[in-house]
């Protein structure tokens, strides 16, 4: 009986399917990415006028740093025999070469050496006077544009703010005009366009703060080497009367 039962018992189990657990897993949307174009783009008209006129004037920031950047390079880069060769050129009297050297290299540092050049057997004050006054017109052009780069650095992050301004104009204007509950939908819009105009002047700004930065540090060793050059030059033709 015993036996019976237990035979019966196991056979009902065996029989009975096993129960399956659910491996049903809730789906999830992943986030859709955006792009800068796409954030550009997707504002409203008036923050496009606003990023493209920041945009403009990112190019043209960045084509002045690259230009002056290379123009102060050039401007910075002299021989260091090159004094000691107008040095043994003015020595021996023969000025004629110590021209051509100066003509043969394009430098400010060689163009104010040329102008003392020509004004020797003159008062030295005369020869310094003609020196610093090439000296600061070598200076004017290297410092070309400086200025505009600069003002970029100051006036993007307004034009963001009038950005921001007009975007925050457009959100409330569509809480005015919005019929019932307000959804974040109505102001989604304008808030867009406020934060989007002020991102992209706060980034135009800090490249051309950066970028005028490193120019004014470029600017300020070739005007060292500038003064060098003209003390030496000045040096040299005081050395014959001691």
């Amino acid at each position: 009986m015993i036996t019976n039962a237990f035979l019966t018992s196991f056979f009902f189990l065996q029989a009975t399917p096993p129960v399956k657990q659910s491996t049903t897993t809730p789906t999830t949307t992943p986030a859709e990415s955006q792009s800068l174009f796409d954030l550009i783009t997707g504002s409203s008209a008036s923050g496009q006028v606003v990023i493209g006129i920041l945009s403009l004037l990112s190019i043209y920031a960045v084509y002045i740093i690259v230009e002056r950047y290379l123009t102060l390079s050039r401007a910075g880069q002299v021989d260091q025999n090159f004094m000691n060769s107008i040095r043994n050129s003015v020595e021996n009297g023969n000025l004629q070469a110590a021209k051509a050297l100066c003509q043969s290299v394009d430098a400010p540092m060689a163009r104010m050496v040329e102008k003392g050049l020509d004004r020797i057997g003159k008062p030295l004050d005369d020869i310094n006077k003609s020196i610093e006054n090439v000296g600061n017109l070598e200076l004017l052009k290297l410092e070309k544009n400086l200025s505009t780069l600069a003002s970029i650095s100051g006036i993007a992050p307004m034009i963001g703010l009038l950005g921001t301004v007009v975007g925050l104009i457009i959100a409330f204007q569509a809480m005015a005009n919005a019929e019932g509950a307000i959804t974040a939908k109505t102001l989604s819009d304008g808030i867009y366009h406020a934060l989007t105009a002020t991102a992209f002047g706060l980034f135009v700004s800090i490249i051309a703060m950066a970028g005028y930065n490193l120019l004014v540090s470029k600017l300020d060793q070739v005007i060292f080497k500038m003064e060098n050059t003209a003390m030496q030059f000045m040096d040299l033709l005081q050395e014959p009367s001691r």
